[in-house]
């Protein structure tokens, strides 16, 4: 299977260890729709490991940030949400459901900097818009009209 030796090159590019553990919470991730959340990664890897515990993977997502084998969503939201699109884009967060729909970069004018802040290394430049999404939208419209 072309995953399963990906992963093992990936890993060993990172110096980690290719863990069973490891392979199937990160084929979760990248088969999970949208941006999870650890807990919901956890439920989907829970039904192919039975006795995996939540710490077990929060601290292997936490793993595969580190070695930037995933990105974090955005680092000010309430919680951990993981990012499986490592191309440069942004989001649209919905205020009210909390829905996060990529936006590709190429959507919004070039971010510049007038002065770059002294001694900080930018590693990666992310916006979150935030928002109603169209369906939150659509039910605060019919709100008030009735």
């Amino acid at each position: 299977m072309a995953v399963r030796s990906d992963f093992r090159e990936l890993c060993h590019a990172r110096g980690l260890a290719a863990t069973r553990q490891r392979q199937i919470i990160y084929e979760t991730v990248l088969t999970t729709p949208g941006h999870p959340s650890p807990e919901a990664i956890f439920e989907r890897v829970q039904k192919k490991i039975p006795s995996i515990s939540l710490a077990t993977v929060y601290n292997n997502l936490h793993t595969f940030l580190e070695s930037e084998m995933l990105q974090e969503v955005s680092l000010h939201q309430k919680s951990l949400r993981i990012e499986t699109n490592l191309h440069p884009h942004h989001h649209l967060i919905c205020v009210n459901c909390k829905s996060i729909t990529d936006l590709d970069e190429r959507q919004l004018q070039p971010l510049k900097f007038r002065k770059k802040p002294q001694g900080f290394q930018i590693k990666r430049v992310s916006v979150d818009i935030l928002g109603l999404c169209s369906m939150c939208s659509t039910k605060s419209d019919r709100r008030k009209q009735s």
